[in-house]
């Protein structure tokens, strides 16, 4: 886990103005602090579940365009950027934990053809909670997932959002 994490507590997020709710929070959701921006409007939560669904709303309820633009946003699975150290501290931590930074060439190879097959099929990159795979599983459900027809997989990209953001807010947010 990333050392630059803090953790806040629900009543101190609850009784922060706009813009510190948004600085607390804007990561959560990869390059998109409008998302937490949004949600601050529906304060006081009473738990991490009330949140994450408040955040997800702003998501869900943005309309399709903002939502591909918004799974845009987000890096592809890579082994290269792994190594690189090219990713924000949530997705390198995700992404390390899945064994992403150790693919072997070939694995590496296919990570590559498939988000962009992925990619040009669906419109935006492949999204999944790195933390539920192994790295056979990310390469699997990549495969799955990019033989869908496109429009298809834009749901599941989001159930796969929510996924990744309530385990960040459950790292951010104490007991």
């Amino acid at each position: 886990m990333s050392t630059e994490l803090h953790t806040l507590d629900l009543r101190a997020l609850n009784a922060m103005d706009r813009a510190a709710f948004t600085a607390a929070l804007g990561e959560t959701f990869e390059h998109s602090p409008w998302v937490a921006e949004a949600a601050w409007a529906a304060r006081p939560f009473d738990s991490v579940q009330a949140l994450h669904d408040a955040m997800m709303a702003v998501v869900l309820d943005c309309g399709r365009s903002r939502q591909i633009e918004f799974l845009r946003g987000h890096p592809e699975l890579s082994a290269g950027a792994v190594r690189a150290g090219a990713l924000t501290a949530d997705s390198m931590d995700e992404q390390k934990g899945a064994g992403l930074g150790a693919l072997s060439g070939s694995e590496e190879e296919s990570l590559a053809r498939l988000n962009k097959a992925y990619r040009a099929r669906h419109g935006f990159p492949f999204i999944a909670c790195a933390r539920h795979y192994t790295k056979a599983g990310i390469l699997a459900e990549l495969a799955s997932r990019t033989a869908r027809e496109p429009g298809q997989d834009l749901a599941e990209a989001l159930r796969q959002i929510g996924f990744i953001t309530r385990a960040r807010l459950e790292r951010r947010l104490a007991a």
